[in-house]
Order: C-alpha cells, then structure tokens, then sequence
C-alpha cells in the first residue's frame, strides 16, 4: 500500500518522512552502522555475538506487537512469528559454517569472514518496521486484516530465525572446538 501510494504519488514522501519521529533515524543509523561493521571481518566474543540477534530479534517481535498486537488476530500472528523463527533459526543453525569462520579457544573469541546477509536483514527488519508502522498508522484496519498481518508475521519471524540461526551456528563452532580441546587434553 505504502509502495503504491509513494509510486501515485510521490508527494506524499515529504510529510510521511516529516512525520516520522528522530529517534527512527537514530535507531536506522546506528543499525547501519552495524551492519556496516560486518561488511568486513570481525573478531568477537561469545556475548557480543549475541547483542546483535537479540537485539534484531527484539525489534521484530516489537513491530509485531506494535502493529498487531491489539488485533483480534494476534494469537495467529505471534504464532506464525514464532514458527517462521523457530524454523528458520533451526535451519540456518544446521548449515556449515561459512569459509574463514573460525573459534579460537583459548582466547574464546571467534573470527567471521565478513558478509551482506546482516546488512540485508538488518534493513529488511527496519524496512518491515517502518512501512508497516506507517501502512498502519494510515489504515488502521489493516492491522485485523489477516493475509496482511500474517505475512507480515511470517516476514519479521523469517528475519529473526535467520539472525537466530546464525548465533546458533556460532555457538554449534564454539562447542565443537571446546569438545575438540577437552577431547586433545584428555589424550595428552
């Protein structure tokens, strides 16, 4: 709807923009600074590779909530949310780790090569956000609409599995050279 109505009429643009609150452009540019961050390779913690999907999946679970969280349908949405979640964390979590990716036990800290997967859904999540929260606030009865608020259910929790399934895939690496270094120390 919003595509449309910016593709109709473009003047439109300036008082959707003027009407969005600061801190929205605060939060995307600090989101892409993120994902930016992780366009080259990085070395990090257990935790701080955590920060990142809790805090994607915290933003998709609140435009969840915030668009369709007094609809009489909600119940539906947040259990498509969370299967398209689960599903996608439990696939991306399965897959090979990607080349260069690496842990370093004794520094417990990994090594990922860097990648456009975080920039992508960091902005697809935003993106989400934002033309939902604007469709919504236009039209209010597309928040009890159900083709609506499901897909956008299942959108928000597919991006949300994939960051999931990421950590995952990381914390599989992790166990997998703690058990190989605790499996070497036992033979030594």
């Amino acid at each position: 709807m919003l595509i449309q109505l910016l593709i109709d009429k473009p003047q439109m643009i300036r008082p959707i923009l003027a009407g969005t609150p600061a801190w929205v452009w605060v939060l995307l540019t600090g989101l892409l600074w993120q994902g930016v961050a992780l366009l080259r390779g990085n070395t990090f913690s257990a935790r701080r590779a955590a920060i990142l999907p809790v805090a994607m999946t915290g933003l998709s679970l609140w435009g969840t909530i915030a668009a369709f969280g007094r609809s009489e349908l909600f119940g539906y949405v947040l259990l498509v949310w969370v299967v398209a979640a689960v599903v996608l964390a439990a696939v991306v979590g399965r897959m090979s780790p990607p080349a260069g990716m690496r842990y370093d036990a004794s520094n417990r800290r990994f090594t990922v090569p860097g990648s456009w997967v975080p920039l992508v859904l960091i902005l697809g999540i935003f993106l989400v956000k934002y033309v939902v929260g604007v469709e919504v606030a236009m039209q209010p009865a597309l928040a009890h609409d159900g083709s609506y608020s499901l897909t956008y259910a299942a959108i928000y929790g597919v991006s949300s599995g994939i960051f999931t399934g990421r950590a995952i895939r990381l914390g599989r690496l992790g166990r997998r050279h703690a058990a190989l270094d605790s499996a070497s120390t036992a033979h030594a």
